[in-house]
């Protein structure tokens, strides 16, 4: 139950202006998760440096985890869509910074340029994985947090990205 102060507080926004349109929660959401991603990129570059490898941007941390998932070597293009990278530039920096740290290998598929975790790299993600699973997983365990819940919040936000980029879409041809 909400106490009267917290109803007199209103949604919890970056941006009042945009709160007072007709979907207010929607605002809410956009703030939980502008807050949310800068928290958890920041986590993922302190987790690869406590696992040995300082220095990488979140993307590239990103994309060393998705080429070593199921080890199984990626297209760039397959990468840049995974992730919903527009710039292609982004995603092939991050590429050259993990091949010059010997943590993926480039090759070709014709003529797309591939990228597959190197031994290197694989052991780095198994070090992230330790670090996550004993600072993260088993803190957020003790919340005792609904992981049926937390899915489903995960299918809503991949709703919601779909939601985004076609109004994206819409925005470019006004």
């Amino acid at each position: 139950m909400m106490s009267n102060a917290e109803r007199k507080v209103g949604p919890v926004v970056s941006a009042a202006h945009l709160a007072a349109g007709a979907m207010p929660a929607l605002s809410e959401i956009e703030f939980a998760m502008t807050v949310m991603s800068h928290s958890f990129e920041r986590w993922m570059v302190r987790c690869m440096a406590a696992a040995g490898v300082p220095g990488l941007q979140p993307t590239a941390v990103q994309i060393l985890h998705a080429v070593n998932h199921r080890n199984r070597e990626k297209t760039l293009s397959e990468l840049c869509m995974m992730f919903n990278i527009e710039d292609v530039h982004v995603a092939s920096y991050a590429i050259k910074k993990l091949t010059a740290l010997g943590l993926v290998k480039t090759g070709r598929r014709g003529k797309e340029k591939t990228v597959k975790a190197t031994a290197e790299g694989a052991a780095a993600c198994e070090r992230y994985h330790e670090v996550r699973e004993a600072l993260l997983v088993a803190s957020t365990k003790r919340l005792k947090l609904d992981e049926e819940a937390l899915s489903g919040i995960a299918a809503v936000m991949h709703a919601l990205s779909g939601q985004y980029d076609q109004a994206a879409r819409s925005a470019t041809s006004l």
